[in-house]
C-alpha cells in the first residue's frame, strides 16, 4: 500500500470518529477533554477483557468438560 492512501484512509477514519461522535462541534478544550475520556475507558475495556476473558474461557472448558464426560489430564 502507498503511505499517502495509509495516510488518507487514516484521516479519513478520523473524520468518521469526529462524525459520529460530534466532537467536531467541540471547542478545542472540550476535544481534548473528550478524546482523553474516551481512551482511558476504551484502555479500560481492553485490559478489563485481557486480565478476565482467559479466566472465563477456562472455567467454561473445564464446565463443559465436566458436563460431557472427559476427564481432566492429571497434574503430576
Amino acid at each position: 500500500m502507498d503511505v499517502k492512501r495509509v495516510k488518507d484512509y487514516l484521516y479519513w477514519l478520523y473524520y468518521q470518529y469526529q462524525l459520529v461522535t460530534c466532537s467536531y462541534v467541540l471547542e478545542p478544550w472540550e476535544q481534548s477533554m473528550f478524546h482523553t475520556i474516551t481512551v482511558t475507558v476504551l484502555a479500560m475495556v481492553v485490559y478489563t477483557a485481557y486480565v478476565f476473558v482467559p479466566i472465563h474461557v477456562r472455567l467454561a472448558l473445564e464446565f463443559f468438560s465436566q458436563i460431557f464426560g472427559s476427564r481432566p489430564e492429571s497434574t503430576v
